[in-house]
């Protein structure tokens, strides 16, 4: 099993890695201490606009959480060298735009910690919904910044962020407005309780939880939360996220990495796949040039919009 310290590649590297294949490597911001995040785009057309959803994988929010970093780089090179040889492997190229960013916190993993070079904890740092802690714009950390950016640059339709620490898929919301631990669902609470079912029972084991029934969990009813990236992106990216643990344990020896993989394989598939397989489908193009403009859907009995 290949393992790369992304923190320390350059564009170059990186690109090389992927030489020939479906995707461009940007960096769509840089840490505190200058380190480029670099994210993946896979894609049959990478870089051109479609009307194709876009999903995104974000791992190592936390710096002492580096296995999503190592099996998203495994989902890219499984994509990139099963195109065209795997049907859900080209269904996904062919009709996502699929964008992975393996390290949200290369400062963070560098220096094997929880928060970033500022010691912050990048999955508080957020604007929150019920309490006004993070809205100085001054005060949020560039990794912050750059994912906020991007949300808002590539609207994407859905989106899941790997921990680790424990073995669930979570989902909104992550906290309440009297801060009490409980049951809080967002208007969308039946997708994203079918996101996270699907991502747990496609799963090696995480369904079978004794911790979590069928393996999922509501942000607020697990340990409540605010200044989460996982709402965020729902109230103001129009993104469906779950905040997915996929390791019990936060630094697996490297033996390990690839169990895990395999383990997360199937479920990390489906939940891009269910995109293209699932939920109402349409197409908005612009009268004068037909191309693809963005659009909105209102469901009926949903306080939301889409």
């Amino acid at each position: 099993m290949l393992i790369y310290d992304i923190s320390k590649l350059h564009l170059p590297i990186l690109s090389s890695l992927f030489e020939g294949l479906h995707k461009p490597v940007i960096s769509i911001g840089k840490s505190v201490n200058g380190s480029p995040l670099w994210a993946i785009e896979i894609s049959d057309k990478p870089g051109l606009k479609e009307a194709e959803p876009a999903f995104k994988f974000i791992g190592n929010v936390h710096g002492d959480e580096p296995v999503g970093r190592e099996v998203l780089m495994q989902l890219a090179y499984w994509l990139c060298d099963n195109y065209l040889k795997d049907p859900l492997a080209t269904l996904i190229v062919e009709n996502t735009h699929l964008h992975i960013l393996p390290s949200m916190n290369p400062d963070g993993f560098a220096l094997r910690r929880r928060g970033n070079a500022n010691n912050v904890d990048l999955n508080r740092d957020f604007p929150d919904q019920f309490f006004p802690n993070n809205d100085d714009i001054k005060q949020r950390q560039p990794e912050t910044r750059a994912i906020m950016n991007w949300i808002k640059q590539e609207h994407f339709t859905a989106s899941a962020s790997l921990h680790g620490g424990a073995l669930v898929a979570n989902y909104p919301w992550d906290g309440s407005r009297d801060t009490r631990k409980q049951y809080y669902g967002c208007p969308d609470d039946k997708a994203f309780r079918y996101m996270a079912s699907m991502y747990s029972q496609s799963h090696y084991n995480m369904s079978l939880s004794k911790e979590f029934e069928g393996g999922i969990t509501n942000g607020a009813l697990w340990y409540p939360i605010y200044g989460g990236m996982q709402d965020w992106n729902y109230i103001h990216g129009g993104c469906f996220e779950l905040t997915l643990e996929i390791s019990d344990v936060k630094w697996p020896k490297a033996s390990e990495l690839l169990v895990i993989w395999k383990q997360n394989k199937m479920s990390m598939l489906n939940l891009v796949a269910s995109l293209v397989k699932t939920g109402v489908h349409g197409r908005i193009f612009a009268a004068d040039t037909g191309r693809p403009i963005p659009g909105s859907l209102m469901v009926k009995g949903i306080d939301s919009k889409r």
